[in-house]
């Protein structure tokens, strides 16, 4: 059961750092892809939001612990 877990960041910072302590908290061995997510008409970068986008092929990761994690970031797990 392959899934993917979309963590919404708000900011580079925070998502560089998440997608770092994922390895450790969570034991994810895929780096997780850091996607920027432009705000619908916003042109400053400043504003966007950015996605960690976590595979779990085993559905192993917890979205309730995910979401927890992401609110350390001040983001949240986008629902499926």
């Amino acid at each position: 059961m392959n899934e993917r877990h979309v963590l919404v960041l708000p900011d580079r910072d925070a998502a560089e750092e998440a997608a770092e302590e994922l390895a450790e908290r969570f034991g994810v061995t895929d780096e997780p892809q850091l996607v920027r997510d432009a705000l619908a008409g916003e042109d400053d970068a400043e504003d966007a939001q950015w996605l960690v986008v976590v595979e779990d092929p085993d559905g192993r990761l917890d979205a309730s612990a995910l979401d927890e994690f992401a609110a350390e970031y001040d983001g949240w797990l986008e629902a499926p």
